[in-house]
């Protein structure tokens, strides 16, 4: 059996406009059934990214990405149906669970959860894309991409 071949990288972002455009080329190579896990700290860019992931995959209502924090899953519409989960305030798995996440997945779909790393059991043995983001300054960032798809091309 061969291997396949994942795609490691990491971008430095001078700027939030940066970040989403980093975003609108991703979203713009998806092929639906992709499963984001985007962690980092409070303002390192995590929506910025998604806004951008939004547009790219044709978003019809991309002006309205804003994070989920409190009504947890946003669903937008557009090539793909687009579900943005904010796991911040979750407080178990057992609530990620209870949103639905599996019916969230599935080959028309794309999945961007925000704060990834407070349910990452939930996520462990699907083929995730990691995204890590951190401060790198006052206005860039580190953006690390991790088990990206060979398809998505990125500088």
């Amino acid at each position: 059996m061969g291997t396949v071949a994942t795609v490691e990288m990491t971008i430095t972002s001078n700027s939030p406009q940066e970040t989403m455009e980093l975003g609108r080329r991703i979203g713009a190579q998806l092929r639906g059934g992709e499963i984001f896990a985007i962690c980092g700290p409070l303002g390192s860019g995590k929506t910025h990214l998604i806004k951008g992931i939004a547009a790219g995959a044709g978003a019809q209502d991309r002006e309205s990405v804003t994070s989920p924090t409190f009504v947890l899953v946003n669903q937008y519409a557009g090539r793909f149906d687009l579900y943005h989960i904010d796991a911040y305030r979750l407080d178990s798995i057992a609530e990620f669970e209870m949103l639905g996440f599996d019916d969230f997945c599935y080959p028309e779909s794309v999945v961007l959860i925000e704060w990834a790393d407070k349910i990452e059991p939930a996520l462990r043995g699907l083929d995730t894309i990691r995204v890590d983001l951190a401060h790198a300054g006052e206005r860039a960032r580190t953006i690390r991409l991790r088990n990206l798809p060979e398809y998505l091309h990125l500088p």
